[in-house]
């Protein structure tokens, strides 16, 4: 398979992006929510699933002549950099480790079960709003 530099270049510079908002964000949460609980993690995955659901729903009625270079720009570039499943699981592995079992299980519920709800929720928007 044939990857154009320009590609790989796009979903570099989207990476980039979403990764500094993802580090700004989880550094805002722990300064506003504090270090007890990784809701920075959490804040990311949640409303980049609802980013993508909308962005895709975007693209799907509104935006079918868009480019396959804005699609990688924005929904594997920027919004993969933005959220952080793998951090996610460090954050479960931590807080499992601590033996603060309860809040790990918790935590792993709430995330998928809300970042789950998040991108059908921004689908049935983006489909409400631009079908």
């Amino acid at each position: 398979m044939h990857l154009p530099m320009t590609h790989l270049l796009l979903v570099a510079l989207g990476g980039a992006i979403g990764a500094s908002l993802r580090h700004l964000a989880g550094l805002f949460c722990m300064r506003v929510l504090g270090h007890a609980f990784p809701w920075g993690t959490a804040f990311v995955n949640v409303t980049g699933s609802l980013a993508m659901g909308l962005l895709i729903g975007w693209l799907a009625h509104r935006a079918s002549g868009t480019s396959q270079e804005l699609r990688l720009f924005l929904a594997t570039g920027l919004l993969g950099g933005f959220t952080t499943f793998s951090a996610f699981s460090l954050d479960f592995a931590s807080l499992w480790e601590r033996g603060e079992t309860l809040v790990a299980a918790s935590y792993a519920v709430g995330s998928v079960a809300l970042s789950l709800a998040a991108i059908f929720f921004g689908l049935w928007l983006s489909r409400s709003a631009f079908a």
